[in-house]
């Protein structure tokens, strides 16, 4: 099995308009992630923001977490969160991961983003395979209104958006839920 990193990207993000922003990091994106990070075995999770005072409040978060009043009354968060790595850019994350000629990149959308995806399935088939020279794959989650147009443009794949069986118009899911779908759909359990 293949080595597995996600990441949720602050920035470089879309706002409603289509504008490139950076998003804030928000204290249930932190530890959430990091719990299905770890129930599914990935690697390490990076929270990618430029800001200095938005990673200094990662540190507090999980400083509460694993040291606080919360470690000490739910001490498994402890494990999930000991994956978690910040980053000011992207470019910070492929350094942290060996460079990222050394890596795969596959992105995350919401919505048809012009390249063609991959479903989950054959993500997952990807994924398993046993070639000792295949590259570990970082899995980029986008913040606000999705992943900006420069980074899904240098991703490797693109795994084709979660949607119902049943089309209701609405796709919008918070980042943890569609984060915990796709590494369930990954390495959950056949």
């Amino acid at each position: 099995m293949r080595r597995l990193a996600i990441a949720l990207v602050h920035w470089p993000v879309l706002d409603q308009q289509g504008a490139t922003v950076t998003s804030a990091i928000t204290n249930l994106d932190v530890h959430d992630l990091a719990r299905s990070a770890r129930t599914y075995g990935c690697s390490d999770y990076f929270l990618v923001h430029p800001v200095s005072a938005q990673r200094e409040l990662v540190a507090r978060i999980c400083d509460h977490w694993r040291d606080g009043s919360s470690g000490k009354r739910i001490p498994d968060r402890k494990v999930a969160l000991a994956l978690i790595r910040t980053a000011t850019s992207l470019e910070d994350v492929f350094v942290q991961l060996g460079g990222r000629e050394n890596i795969e990149v596959w992105v995350t959308a919401a919505r048809s983003v012009g390249a063609a995806p991959i479903e989950a399935h054959e993500a997952r088939v990807r994924l398993d395979g046993q070639d000792a020279g295949e590259k570990p794959v970082l899995l980029l989650f986008g913040t606000g209104w999705g992943l900006a147009r420069e980074v899904l443009d240098g991703a490797d794949a693109v795994i084709a958006p979660i949607r119902a069986s049943e089309a209701s118009g609405y796709n919008h899911l918070s980042v943890r839920a569609a984060c915990a779908i796709l590494l369930d759909r990954l390495r959950g359990a056949r």
